[in-house]
């Protein structure tokens, strides 16, 4: 089973038995070089104002003569479009192409019958176990804190969201958090994996041991076990409150986080909140097979449909790391740079950074930056 995360398939890792993930870096076969070669992505626009920064990215591939072609689909719980037929025909899609990129499928909070929404069966049935989202402040736009760069990884196949909930008796619920061994050290050697690959100094363990002994007690048990791999990596840990109020006191003294899945959802959304919000950072996820790319904080953000003031920023920046694992390396630096280069000029900037313009004139400002790039 061959893993295509962490920077696309320039390398790979085998998955053992134990479904852990093996720290040699190997090199695989490249996708095709040739100029006119075309790859073939799934692309799975949601909810919300998914369609919206979907139009954008197409638009901006299309401006810069991306080698892109997507394979749409549309699934959506809200809007009475899912069903078994296609998620099974956006699986085969996945299984054919191996990425995709996606926006928000929104999960209602009424009770329909199944517990699992359409957005967990996927992550399952792909194992898209690792999320990473890279939180990166942009040159260009102040907040708070400035110059940040970290990373938080998420195991987002189990925990909290393991959708195993019943009334044992009326009135009394129990929902059951699922931690495992195989998946919590396969996502501590991810972690460990991803600092080495990407020259990170620190891994810091997210958790509740304190409280949850036995559940957060085994995630922190596996990370440690994995930390004694990697001795020039350094390993801390600490608990999911304190790390919250550090996140906002001090956020420069973290490099990689892992967390098992609800903690990373809570701490994804607050990290994003510290560089300008969900509209300005991407986000990844990956099995040993597949990748999938979208925005870092996870918001269909519905009041806004049809408005035109959605930022496309996060979505335009997941689709040129998108264009970076497929080996696209020119297209995708084309991409970030042309949508780093708008937000740094400050001219053009959506509601969400303070700005008054739309979704479409973002775009176009991005489109004109592409149409007068310097060469790379």
């Amino acid at each position: 089973m061959t893993f295509w995360g962490l920077g696309g398939p320039k390398w790979w890792q085998q998955a053992s038995r134990s479904v852990s993930i093996s720290a040699s870096l190997s090199r695989v076969e490249s996708p095709p070089a040739r100029a006119d070669a075309t790859f073939k992505v799934t692309m799975l626009p949601g909810d919300g104002v998914g369609p919206e920064l979907m139009t954008a990215v197409k638009d901006v591939f299309k401006a810069g003569d991306v080698p892109v072609e997507f394979d749409e689909f549309h699934l959506s719980e809200v809007q009475n479009m899912a069903s078994e037929d296609k998620l099974e025909e956006l699986l085969s899609s996945m299984k054919n192409n191996k990425v995709a990129i996606k926006g928000k499928i929104h999960t209602p909070m009424e009770f329909k019958g199944e517990l699992a929404s359409y957005e967990m069966r996927l992550r399952r049935k792909l194992d898209l176990f690792a999320n990473v989202v890279h939180v990166n402040s942009l040159p260009g736009y102040s907040t708070r804190h400035n110059n940040l760069d970290l990373v938080i990884i998420r195991e987002q196949t189990e925990g909290e969201y393991s959708s195993l909930e019943h009334e044992s008796v009326p009135g009394v619920i129990e929902c059951l958090k699922i931690i495992t061994r195989a998946k919590s050290r396969r996502i501590a050697k991810f972690a460990f994996d991803y600092a080495t690959k990407k020259g990170r100094n620190k891994v810091t363990a997210v958790h509740k041991a304190n409280i949850m002994k036995l559940g957060d007690g085994l995630f922190l048990q596996c990370c440690a076990e994995v930390a004694q791999l990697y001795p020039k990596i350094k390993y801390e840990n600490i608990i999911i409150d304190n790390c919250c109020m550090q996140l906002v006191q001090n956020p420069y003294q973290f490099d990689v986080l892992v967390m098992p899945n609800l903690y990373g959802n809570i701490i994804d959304n607050l990290a994003a909140g510290l560089v300008g919000g969900a509209g300005v950072v991407p986000g990844e996820s990956y099995s040993a097979e597949y990748a999938v790319f979208e925005t870092g904080a996870r918001h269909p953000f519905a009041q806004a449909v049809g408005r035109n003031i959605a930022n496309p920023t996060a979505m335009l920046l997941s689709a040129a790391n998108m264009l970076r694992h497929l080996n696209l390396e020119y297209h995708s630096h084309m991409v970030s740079d042309a949508v780093k280069r708008v937000i740094k000029q400050g001219k053009v900037r959506t509601r969400d950074l303070g700005g008054y313009c739309t979704t479409g004139d973002f775009v176009h400002a991005v489109v004109e930056n592409l149409r007068h790039r310097p060469n790379y």
